[in-house]
């Protein structure tokens, strides 16, 4: 219970810290952009879905549907607290934002 209750208190700050260092509309590409141009949608959202699994899963459910400026926000914070590489993350980006 106490666990709980320190969690949803830290939920304000954590949302206030991500809006802060989210990248503006006119700062570099938008969240569901990504450098795999070349491949198959398909297949990229097959293979975000298997890295959700593989590195988010762990801890977490598959989320609901949320802006895809916030999942990218989420999904960069949670980078550096996981260890997810670039592309890692950019296959997870694209499977939550589809």
């Amino acid at each position: 219970m106490r666990k709980n209750i320190v969690i949803l208190a830290g939920i304000p700050i954590l949302v206030s810290a991500l809006w802060a260092v989210a990248p503006k509309k006119s700062e570099g590409r938008a969240p569901t952009e990504t450098v795999f141009s070349n491949e198959d949608p398909a297949a990229m959202r097959l293979e975000g879905e298997k890295r959700f699994r593989d590195n988010c899963g762990r801890c977490h459910a598959a989320p609901h549907k949320f802006p895809p400026r916030m999942i990218a926000t989420i999904v960069r914070h949670m980078r550096v607290r996981a260890t997810i590489t670039d592309k890692d993350m950019r296959l997870v980006l694209y499977y939550m934002t589809q």
